[in-house]
């Protein structure tokens, strides 16, 4: 489907990275030391937007045994990472902050919009919309930023809530993190959430854990060099499994997670 109008010029051409923040270089891919601490912060497992109450449906997934150790785990999220959440999520991560960038607010909402109708359930749709306005409730009362006011004007103009990945592309591009660093923090976090979700669940130790991340890294990166090359006309998941697992666990009797 073509005509997607000025969000699909910005995912076409995309305009030269600002840097703001003091001490930083100019490039495709550098991040400011400033920048960097920022995200670090941001993206933590202390940031108060609730991330550890969602599993995106692995709690479900488990019950039906088909995650039931790391290695089912690893396939799992590996699925999310490049077909389900992980590819929408980052094609609208990478239309948000080109349009930030090129201070396009058609294309901004355009992306907000799209990232709230996009999810394949009520629970998946929770996590996104709980997480990206918590997020950016966070960064208002504790990083404040001077551009942030003009494009929450254009999140209330929509209708709708943030989704979390727009909430993230949004302040990265305002402190001057490139699209490439940018994205792939925000997807290392979010398989980093499932991870944990993962060990809590199955059970799994610890050190399994860490070796499910370290093999789900360099999926991580490819999801987001995929998400970043794809074009809007692609936009769209296809893990149906994962939505499967979704709706069920909305009516699974005992539950740990709200997704």
């Amino acid at each position: 489907m073509r005509g997607f109008g000025a969000a699909e010029e910005i995912l076409a051409v995309r305009p030269p990275h600002p840097n703001p923040l003091p001490g930083g270089e100019r490039g495709s891919d550098s991040v400011s030391t400033h920048a960097l601490t920022r995200l670090l912060a941001w993206l933590s497992p202390s940031f108060p937007v609730g991330g550890f109450s969602y599993s995106h449906g692995i709690e479900a997934a488990v019950e039906q045994g088909l995650v039931r150790d790391r290695a089912t785990m690893i396939v799992w999220l590996d699925g999310i990472l490049r077909h389900g959440a992980g590819r929408t999520d980052g094609m609208l991560f990478a239309a948000a902050h080109r349009a930030v960038l090129a201070g396009d607010e058609a294309a901004f909402a355009w992306a907000v919009e799209r990232a709230d109708i996009l999810r394949a359930s009520s629970e998946t749709a929770l996590e996104s919309r709980a997480q990206g306005q918590a997020f950016l409730l966070a960064i208002r009362a504790a990083w404040p930023l001077d551009e942030l006011p003009r494009w929450d004007a254009v999140i209330a103009s929509t209708g709708r809530p943030v989704a979390y990945a727009v909430a993230v592309a949004l302040v990265s591009a305002l402190i001057g993190v490139a699209e490439g660093p940018a994205l792939t923090a925000y997807l290392h976090a979010f398989a980093a959430n499932l991870v944990s979700a993962g060990v809590r669940l199955v059970p799994l130790g610890q050190t399994d854990g860490q070796r499910a991340l370290a093999a789900l890294d360099p999926i991580t990166h490819s999801a987001a060099e995929a998400a970043l090359a794809a074009p809007l006309d692609d936009l769209g998941g296809r893990a149906m499994a994962v939505d499967w697992t979704s709706m069920i666990h909305e009516t699974q009797y005992t539950r740990l997670f709200r997704s």
